[in-house]
């Protein structure tokens, strides 16, 4: 994680510099930077805990944190992964990953408070599963993740909040308002870039939008939608009404 504040901090100092896309880095095996901990399983074996209880709260901000730390790894694979873009597109993801990594320990470090440490609770991989759907095209990695994956989370985040406050967790609370803070700001960039690769695709966002959501599986997306947030981070009015359709 300081790699990428750090590496932010060198990124901006060269903003108008040319990017070498000279040298071919090998795919690592398996997922990179991956520890030991959390057990990975499928979503569907995630257990629902009560929020009334320490250990479910914990288990919540314990998923909240392992998202984030996905996010980490997505956003520096975006930078390494696909070449040849303006050097502002892998700036502004180096910076996403920076943000990212504060997100992460804001909340192993509330996790720790409640007692607990990341790696405790069983997790599942579907932010990275996407990932490796999306690997070989800018576009499908741009119009599934950012701004699908990590769209959802602008319009979990007020209900989540709700839960943990309602149970007594402030400064979880805080956290989050930080965190949806940031997220609409990745959104926005996720949504600059995915129009930028279309343009020069000669393609429509809309409709390009719906063939590779129908191509890669992507999940169907359902209400509520937090539209505000959603408007902040750059999706048009047309977007939001196809929200809507079946």
């Amino acid at each position: 994680m300081d790699a990428a504040h750090k590496a932010h901090r060198v990124r901006r100092l060269d903003t108008d510099g040319p990017v070498d896309c000279s040298e071919v880095i090998a795919e690592p095996a398996g997922i990179p930077g991956r520890p030991a901990a959390p057990l990975l399983v499928p979503h569907t074996a995630i257990r629902q805990r009560s929020m009334q209880t320490a250990e479910g709260r914990a288990a919540l901000i314990h998923a909240l944190a392992h998202i984030e730390f996905n996010a980490i790894n997505l956003a520096l694979d975006i930078c390494w992964r696909f070449a040849g873009m303006p050097h502002a597109f892998y700036a502004q993801w180096l910076g996403v990953a920076s943000e990212e990594a504060l997100h992460f320990e804001l909340l192993r470090d509330h996790l720790r408070a409640l007692g607990h440490e990341y790696g405790d609770f069983p997790a599942h991989n579907a932010l990275w599963d996407m990932a490796h759907k999306t690997r070989h095209d800018l576009l499908a990695r741009l119009a599934l993740v950012p701004r699908t994956l990590e769209a959802r989370g602008l319009d979990a985040s007020p209900a989540v909040k709700a839960k943990l406050v309602g149970a007594g967790d402030r400064a979880a609370g805080r956290i989050l308002d930080i965190i949806l803070r940031d997220e609409i700001g990745h959104v926005a960039i996720g949504n600059r870039w995915y129009r930028f690769v279309c343009a020069e695709r000669g393609l429509d966002p809309l409709t390009t939008y719906a063939a590779l959501a129908q191509r890669h599986g992507a999940p169907r997306l359902r209400g509520p939608f937090n539209y505000d947030a959603r408007r902040a981070a750059g999706f048009d009015e047309a977007e939001l009404r196809a929200l809507a359709q079946p």
